[in-house]
């Protein structure tokens, strides 16, 4: 299993949200790409990014930390947050992001998943964000009436290879992985599991990777020093 450590961007700084509350942001390092390189450092091969601007109103104001952490690190980059055209996809493929992650766009808008699967192929996943088993919308602002298991059925008949599934109410928590979904989810899907919220020790780690996950996100438990980052990637191996 991989270890994706997260990086939230808000405002060029990266930050954590608590549960997906706005109004609870958390400002850990000024510097998004010293925290990358940090990442590097201690063995990660692969970095999530969040555009939590982004996410909220569908623009890339961190697009230019994006890239300078791509550039700068060479890690394995997925991004998310305000992808809902193809011209933002092509934007960020052409800065060498290796990764888009539609969130939003892939549940007002599965003809959009398909054109862009069809055209970028594994550079496409998509973000299943859940709360009370439906899925969120709009940086986690806004519910939908779409049944999540039901949207990650319509994705892989779309033919999305990997998924990233985030469930809200353990996102920021620190109150561990919601293991029983993320168990679901991998016996009823061939897509790649990236598994997302509550990651917050070792244990839930090897948890999650006797799963045959395809990857984990580790976002607060980093930041906090709850899960040494060099440690998880030896566990998830």
């Amino acid at each position: 299993m991989r270890i994706f450590p997260a990086i939230d961007l808000y405002e060029g700084k990266a930050v954590r949200l608590y549960k997906g509350d706005y109004a609870q942001m958390t400002v850990y390092n000024d510097n998004p790409l010293a925290v990358a390189r940090d990442f590097a450092e201690k063995g990660a091969a692969q970095i999530h990014l969040v555009d939590l601007e982004g996410a909220k109103n569908g623009t890339t104001p961190n697009l230019d930390t994006v890239c300078r952490i791509k550039q700068e690190t060479g890690l394995f980059c997925e991004v998310g947050g305000g992808i809902r055209t193809m011209e933002v996809i092509e934007r960020y493929c052409a800065a060498g992001v290796d990764r888009v992650i539609l969130g939003t766009a892939a549940v007002t808008g599965p003809g959009f998943v398909q054109a862009a699967v069809e055209r970028y192929g594994r550079a496409i996943a998509v973000g299943v964000d859940i709360r009370d088993g439906f899925v969120a919308v709009k940086g986690w602002t806004e519910q939908s009436s779409v049944d999540a298991f039901t949207f990650c059925e319509q994705m892989d008949k779309l033919g999305v290879q990997t998924l990233i599934c985030t469930d809200i109410s353990r996102d920021g928590a620190m109150q561990g992985s919601n293991h029983a979904l993320y168990r679901e989810l991998s016996e009823r899907f061939s897509m790649r599991i990236i598994a997302s919220g509550g990651v917050s020790s070792l244990e839930d780690v090897q948890r999650l990777a006797q799963m045959n996950l395809y990857g984990a996100i580790i976002g607060k438990a980093y930041y906090t020093g709850a899960v040494d980052l060099r440690e998880a990637i030896e566990v998830a191996k």
